[in-house]
C-alpha cells in the first residue's frame, strides 16, 4: 500500500459517495487505474464496506448502552456459543473480546429503557455470567468510524507532528 492508496482510502473514509472520478482527480490518477486500486484495496480487505451511517436517535434508536461482562466459565465450547449467540442479537453494533478483568465488552442500541431490559435479560439468560456491567451513555462526544490513517503517512503533518514531538523528548532526556 503506497500514499496513493491511503489517499484513497482517507477519500472514501470520509464520503463513500465520491465518484472514481473525482477520487481520481483528488489523487492525480486516471479513472481507470484509480478504479483498479479501489478493487485491490477491496479484494484485499483493507477497504471492508461502503456503507451510509444512520443517526440512531432520529430513527428511534436513541438509547446506547456499553456494556462490560465478566465470564465465569471459560471453556472453550461455552464461550463460541455465547459469541455466536450474542453476535446474532441485532441491538449489538459492536462486540469485542478483551484481556484483562473483563472477557468482553458490547455497545448495544436499543429504542428504550424497557427494550434494553428485554435485551438484559435475553443476554444474561445465555450463560452463567460472573459480572455485567452497563454503562448508559448520556451524550456522544467523539464517534468516527474514519481510521486516523495519517499516523502511518510520514508525508501527512499529524505524522510529522508528533515525530517533532517525539524529536523534542529524546533531546531533552539528553539534556538532564
Amino acid at each position: 500500500m503506497d500514499r496513493i492508496d491511503l489517499k484513497i482510502l482517507k477519500i472514501l473514509q470520509n464520503d463513500a459517495t465520491v465518484t472514481v472520478a473525482e477520487i481520481a482527480e483528488k489523487v492525480a490518477l486516471s479513472a481507470t487505474p484509480c478504479w483498479k486500486r479501489i478493487q485491490k484495496l477491496e479484494a484485499s480487505g483493507v477497504l471492508r464496506k461502503r456503507v451510509g451511517l444512520v443517526s440512531g436517535g432520529k430513527v428511534g434508536l436513541g438509547l446506547t448502552v456499553h456494556i462490560s461482562i465478566q465470564t465465569g466459565d471459560h471453556g472453550a465450547e461455552r464461550l463460541e456459543n455465547f459469541v455466536r449467540a450474542v453476535s446474532l442479537m441485532p441491538e449489538v453494533v459492536e462486540f469485542c473480546r478483551l484481556a484483562g478483568e473483563v472477557d468482553y465488552v458490547l455497545k448495544v442500541v436499543t429504542t428504550d429503557i424497557s427494550a434494553y431490559d428485554a435485551f438484559y435479560k435475553r443476554l444474561t439468560a445465555l450463560m452463567p455470567l460472573r459480572n455485567v456491567s452497563s454503562h448508559f451513555e448520556l451524550q456522544s462526544i467523539k464517534s468516527t468510524t474514519a481510521l486516523p490513517l495519517e499516523l502511518i503517512d510520514p508525508g501527512e503533518p499529524a505524522h510529522e507532528a508528533a515525530a517533532l514531538v517525539s524529536q523534542q523528548r529524546v533531546v531533552a532526556l539528553r539534556t538532564m
